[in-house]
């Protein structure tokens, strides 16, 4: 039994392994349902960030250990083929639900309606059983895979990814708080599923404390991170060469989305105190932020760079779009210390791919982020968001050129235990579960 899925019963604190009998089946194929934002889509931009990532490379793994998967997605764009086979037994599906361009994430819930109406479609051309469980992201998808799953009478296994009481409750100044409708939805959801999958033992809590799931129905399993592609390979000065960037700079990096939840602004404050403190460091200190505009952060696009001019910093911040993955490695392998100030994060997905690549974290203590970093080890942990307590870390990284190097090793070495493979097969094994108890239930109810 892996050690990265666990059910929680009982009590919180030590949750007790699930324990399968062998002959129970894996399902066959997979409807994954993420109506919000394409898992084609690159992240970084608009709402496609970490979930992404984490539909990507979940079904890549399943596809791989003979789990077929089908995600349904929004079509964005006019003319996008009907479906497109992301890998070898991975197939998204476009569906037609309100206009392409335009439509803001606050407006999905009036086309969830038409969105089910295309998956129905979908389902309504193949042969009974067709799908054995449905794997819904997020709440937008847990509506449509709440009805998907009573139609088809197969399990729902929900992933919340971030829960609106979690993110209200720790909400950035000036940041918009998730309305009632989506408190309503979540809650509906988390009755609903037949199981919940958290990231974290944290998150798992959170959802038996606010939502009242029952513990027995939620299972943790750790997301993973794509070892091959972030990895040390040749090193940090191979990567700055290939970046243009100066071989002995102290190098703080942001890569994300830039919303007020990710608190990009705290890493600018705090460079603007460092360099207040010590002038000298301005030749040599490069901030490279590595995102697009998304959320609520899209209301003030350049609000990040009129911030980074006003704390008199633009010389030595560089705004960089969005990049494909394998460039994103090798921005996280040039960094001297990856910098995640975030209000909220259910896991941090980003974190583990910088530590795979040899860079220390760090990082706000909130959500996942403790699980993701090991403090004073990997990275360093950060409580609350004064940029004078980033600043005072960071200077630790200046101060010994060092630190990089050796918290880099130790970086790369925890992050192995977060592999892929490992969260497809636990996974698995939680779609295992729910299947095995819906056909008990279902034996039960018909005597």
């Amino acid at each position: 039994m892996s050690q990265y899925v666990s059910r929680l019963a009982g009590t919180l604190a030590a949750p007790p392994r699930l324990r399968l009998p062998g002959h129970h089946r894996r399902p066959r194929r997979v409807a994954m349902l993420s109506v919000h934002t394409s898992p084609l889509h690159q992240p970084g931009t608009g709402d496609a960030g970490g979930m992404n990532v984490y539909i990507v490379e979940l079904a890549r793994r399943l596809a791989a250990i003979g789990v077929e998967v089908e995600i349904f997605t929004r079509a964005t764009a006019g003319g996008l083929p009907t479906a497109v086979e992301l890998a070898p037994g991975v197939l998204v599906r476009h569906v037609d639900a309100g206009p392409y361009e335009g439509l803001a994430k606050e407006d999905l819930p009036a086309q969830l309606c038409a969105f089910t109406h295309g998956v129905m479609r979908a389902w309504a051309g193949h042969r009974p059983g067709h799908y054995d469980l449905v794997h819904s992201h997020y709440w937008l998808s847990g509506h449509v895979g709440w009805l998907a799953a009573e139609r088809w009478g197969v399990p729902l296994v929900h992933a919340m990814h971030t829960m609106a009481k979690v993110k209200n409750a720790a909400l950035a100044d000036g940041d918009t708080p998730e309305p009632a409708a989506r408190v309503i939805g979540e809650t509906q959801i988390v009755e609903a599923a037949d199981r919940l999958i958290a990231n974290t033992a944290e998150e798992a809590g959170e959802l038996v404390r606010h939502y009242g799931a029952h513990p027995a129905k939620v299972a943790v399993v750790h997301p993973g991170v794509n070892l091959d592609r972030f990895r040390v390979a040749d090193g940090r000065s191979a990567a700055r060469a290939r970046l243009g960037l100066p071989r002995d700079a102290v190098i703080p990096l942001f890569a994300g989305r830039i919303q007020p939840l990710k608190a990009p602004d705290v890493l600018l404050r705090a460079v603007a105190l460092l360099l207040e403190q010590d002038p000298s460091l301005r030749s040599r200190m490069v901030v490279p932020i590595v995102g697009g505009p998304s959320g609520s952060g899209l209301s003030k696009p350049e609000g990040l760079q009129k911030l980074a001019a006003g704390l008199g910093i633009a010389d030595v911040v560089r705004f960089q779009p969005p990049v494909a993955q394998g460039r994103l490695a090798d921005w996280f392998r040039a960094a001297s210390v990856l910098v995640m100030p975030s209000h909220s994060e259910s896991f941090g997905l980003v974190a583990i791919e910088a530590q795979a690549a040899g860079t220390p974290v760090v990082a706000a203590s909130v959500g996942g982020l403790p699980v993701a970093v090991r403090d004073g080890r990997t990275g360093f942990l950060v409580s609350g968001h004064d940029p004078a307590d980033y600043a005072r870390v960071l200077r630790r990284f200046v101060d010994d050129p060092r630190l990089t190097g050796r918290m880099g090793a130790a970086a790369a070495e925890h992050a192995r235990g977060f592999g892929w493979d490992t969260a497809a097969s636990a996974t698995a094994e939680v779609y295992t579960a729910a299947m095995h108890e819906h056909r008990r239930r279902v034996r039960s109810h018909h005597g």
